[in-house]
């Protein structure tokens, strides 16, 4: 028998062990420890390129009745520019869109019963035109006047701030 030496059992590189992990392409492992400290060494170092950060559209929503210190309560609220319509981004923030009958009877944002009207304070640039329902429902209402279930809160290019005064038909 011959004589293996240390240097010829510890120090030869390591034979290629394949692995089908995924059933659909054979993948090679290397078992050792210098090759699994590279891979760390360079997952590590190398750090993706950031995702380009999305814009966001403020909101701030007036109640629609003044509190007992004689000022209107505001909600806040962040959405990400285009992708939402104002109606989901209050039903997420738990911010009361409906008075009582709108509660109970809504269209549930099909644009059908009128029930989720809100006015534009500032930052109407930043929403999408009226649309065909909203025509329809609004139109013998102030320009300001919206549907929120008909009404996309940016889109997805710019950013800034609306103020949104919630049940404006109850300030009267």
């Amino acid at each position: 028998m011959a004589a293996m030496s240390f240097a010829s059992i510890y120090l030869r590189p390591p034979e290629p062990a394949t692995v089908n992990i995924n059933y659909h392409r054979p993948i090679t492992v290397l078992t050792t420890k210098r090759s699994i400290a590279a891979s760390f060494a360079t997952s590590s170092t190398e750090s993706a390129p950031a995702a380009p950060e999305k814009p966001q559209i403020e909101l701030e929503f007036i109640g629609p009745k003044p509190g007992a210190d004689g000022k209107y309560p505001v909600e806040i609220a962040t959405a990400v520019s285009g992708q939402k319509l104002l109606r989901s981004i209050m039903s997420d923030n738990n911010i009361e869109l409906y008075a009582a009958y709108g509660k109970v009877m809504n269209c549930g944002g099909s644009g059908t019963c009128g029930t989720c009207i809100v006015e534009i304070i500032d930052g109407k640039d930043l929403l999408n035109e009226r649309t065909k329902t909203e025509l329809r429902y609004l139109k013998k209402n102030p320009e300001s006047w919206r549907l929120a279930c008909q009404t996309i809160v940016g889109n997805k290019e710019n950013s800034g701030k609306v103020v949104v005064q919630r049940l404006p038909q109850w300030k009267k």
